[in-house]
């Protein structure tokens, strides 16, 4: 069995926010044409958990319900519980520093300053678990938390939206082939054109 662990904040107040893209792609993970799920969503160790299957793989889709900066406390112990090894828990958070719609796959490494990931680092005691990182791009001026915590424009929205439809995606083709594959598949992002247009003298 592998986790797929969504971050976010739990709440209608955080409904739709930047902060959650990890909730909105767990949310499209299930929805794949290619995902069966075993039974209805359920509470367990601070989390929503659904078990579903992603080709051959038993997949538990995870969103904790702790708030962003203590999901460790519940990633952990369903970790535990389950047996479920950290290089087979891929974690799904925003990150500012990417442009916006941007994905990037690791196979583990740094925090980088993502509080989320710094309290699963804590309670895992490593930082050797796979995570896909998708852009916000933070604009110039902004208060960190003032942005992260607002909701999305519309114009955001016409790069997030297929990012997070990729971004399942590549879930399912980590989930079958591994952070690797999914990582050359969806990290090098879109390509520049061959022969850029001439421009007019």
């Amino acid at each position: 069995m592998k986790a797929v662990v969504g971050l976010g904040n739990p709440g209608r107040r955080y409904e739709g926010t930047r902060h959650n893209l990890g909730f909105m792609v767990v949310e499209a993970v299930a929805r794949r044409p290619g995902a069966r799920a075993t039974g209805a969503a359920r509470e367990q160790f601070e989390s929503l958990v659904m078990e579903t299957t992603l080709g051959d793989e038993r997949i538990l889709l995870v969103k904790p319900q702790t708030y962003m900066n203590l999901a460790g406390s519940a990633v952990q112990p369903l970790l535990a519980w389950h047996k479920i090894a950290p290089a087979d828990c891929l974690v799904i958070c925003d990150d500012l520093n990417l442009p916006v719609g941007r994905l990037r796959f690791r196979a583990g490494g740094s925090a980088g300053g993502h509080h989320g990931l710094e309290d699963i680092e804590q309670r895992l005691a490593t930082q050797e678990y796979p995570r896909l990182r998708i852009g916000l791009g933070l604009p110039a001026g902004w208060v960190v938390e003032s942005f992260v915590l607002g909701k999305f424009s519309g114009e955001e929205l016409k790069a997030i939206e297929p990012a997070v439809k990729a971004a399942a995606e590549g879930v399912e083709l980590w989930a079958t082939k591994g952070v690797n594959a999914a990582a050359n598949r969806f990290n090098p992002g879109p390509k520049p054109p061959k022969d850029p247009p001439k421009q007019d003298k």
